[in-house]
């Protein structure tokens, strides 16, 4: 089998590794705070001291970090993949970021003879566990084929979707289409509970038919019982609706309902409510209907 290197141990980081080490991979591991990759030498992987030190003992790379500038760090930084890695190795970058930068670090890599694949995903923590994640893929067809193995050890459906950056675009299609998805679910509870409808039982009487969502089934009933927890923070729901309102911003593409969210997300921010889960956007609502 390939040896891997994995670096990022986050709520989606740390169990996408532990998969690959399920499905029988040799993994290399490292994370910025130490403490969150015990749970994965526990599990068999080996620690490394720096992302170049990944690179030193992986033909494949996988990042899996917060934002653009985090991804250029661990990649092009002082201690960075690219100081390490060899030849013909492949760095699959599955975090969310800009495409602009994805393709700008792709072209480095590519003068050393090191390919690239920009891969997010999508289905939150629990798909990460479950390895059921959805991953779309930009980059040659022929890597992604070499890499598919490691692909299925932690998703269900992988998508070649294009050329380097692609696979972010489609990563921030994706969130448009759950952000504003999220806005109608919450507009919708309020709405039935404003006219005297009990939340979860308009809940149940539309969630099968043309109205069904993923975010009606899944984060209506924690609006309705009030639980805010996160499965994917506000901040960096953000972040992705930063970077699809940058790019539009380039493409001259209008998107206003995109805006929206954005900024009563800001409110969400502004109450110190960043770190809760993206269905905390139907406090900002409450908040605007006087409750």
């Amino acid at each position: 089998m390939q040896k891997i290197g994995f670096i990022g141990l986050g709520i989606m980081g740390n169990s996408m590794c532990l998969n690959l080490l399920k499905a029988g991979f040799p993994v290399t591991a490292w994370n910025r705070t130490r403490v969150k990759m015990q749970s994965v030498i526990d599990a068999g992987a080996q620690a490394a001291a720096s992302p170049q030190q990944v690179a030193e003992n992986a033909e494949i790379i996988i990042t899996m970090v917060s934002d653009s500038p985090d991804v250029q760090e661990v990649i092009l930084g002082d201690a960075g993949v690219i100081k390490g890695v060899k030849s013909g190795s492949v760095v699959i970058d599955m975090s969310t970021i800009s495409p602009a930068v994805t393709r700008d670090i792709a072209a480095e890599l590519g003068k050393k003879g090191v390919a690239m694949l920009d891969a997010p995903v999508s289905g939150g923590d629990s798909g990460a566990r479950n390895a059921t994640l959805a991953i779309m893929v930009g980059g040659e067809a022929k890597v992604l084929e070499r890499c598919m193995p490691v692909f299925m050890a932690m998703g269900k459906t992988v998508t070649h979707v294009g050329v380097n950056g692609m696979g972010q675009t489609v990563k921030l299609c994706n969130q448009i289409l759950v952000s504003v998805t999220n806005m109608a679910v919450c507009e919708a509870i309020l709405f039935a509970r404003k006219s005297g409808v009990e939340p979860q039982v308009m809940i149940e009487a539309v969630k099968n038919g043309a109205a069904g969502s993923w975010q009606l089934s899944n984060l209506g009933p924690k609006m309705v019982a009030g639980d805010f927890n996160p499965g994917f923070m506000i901040d960096l729901q953000q972040k992705d609706l930063r970077l699809a309102l940058e790019t539009a911003l380039v493409t001259c593409t209008p998107l206003p309902a995109t805006d929206l969210v954005h900024q009563l997300f800001d409110d969400c921010q502004a109450h110190d409510e960043g770190r809760l889960g993206s269905q905390a956007l139907f406090k900002a609502l409450l908040r605007l209907a006087g409750e």
